[in-house]
């Protein structure tokens, strides 16, 4: 009995140790055809982003990195922690980013600051997709507001992104070949080319006006 009492204490008092997990995607595998083909998302979400969520819990397992959020591990951690945990939130960043049936264009207070800064809505697309294309090798190019409320076109290689460099991330565009090689081959203008197809100006919109 005594035992018994003990081992109850010990499961109430122990903190609970976070793991994480891989977020589902907010639509079905072939709702992005023929942009992004159901095959690409089942190995881009399934297999290369399941992948970071894996090995980051073996890499945090009891560590202090554990317990915090994949934002507080992208600020403090380095090497392979914060790739792992940056990759991750990047790809749930990026699916978030696309719908089966996108905004096609930005309004009111985004539109006014994009057009203010880049001239309009296609200038802009044309800068970010020279972005993509000029990036060498892996990673992402975002957009971004900074502190200031300025616009910014960040080219970042392997998991880099906003937060790291204390700006608020609007739209990420992921280059890394995993994105895209199965539909597009090494036609990476091409791909990004077709993935404004697909970009939810709505979702872009909110996370500008802080929703």
């Amino acid at each position: 009995m005594k035992l018994l009492l003990l081992t109850l204490l010990l499961m109430t008092t122990e903190p609970a140790t976070k793991t994480f997990t891989l977020e589902p995607l907010p639509y079905g595998y072939d709702m992005l055809a023929p942009e992004v083909s159901e095959e690409t998302l089942r190995y881009h979400h399934d297999k290369h982003t399941a992948a970071y969520v894996n090995k980051l819990n073996e890499l945090t397992a009891g560590t202090p990195y554990a317990k915090m959020t994949l934002e507080e591990i992208i600020e403090k951690s380095d090497g392979a922690i914060f790739n792992n945990a940056a990759q991750a939130w990047n790809h749930n960043f990026y699916f978030a980013t696309l719908s089966p049936a996108p905004k096609t264009a930005p309004e009111g207070a985004l539109l006014e600051a994009i057009t203010d800064q880049y001239g309009s809505v296609e200038k802009l697309k044309a800068q970010m997709n020279a972005a993509a294309a000029s990036l060498f090798g892996s990673g992402w190019v975002w957009l971004a507001e900074d502190n200031d409320g300025k616009l910014n076109i960040l080219s970042c290689p392997n998991a880099d992104n906003p937060l790291r460099h204390g700006q608020k991330p609007l739209l990420a565009i992921d280059v890394w070949e995993h994105a895209y090689y199965i539909d597009y081959r090494n036609a990476r203008a091409d791909a990004v080319q077709a993935l404004w197809k697909r970009i939810d100006w709505k979702k872009i919109e909110e996370r500008y006006n802080g929703k």
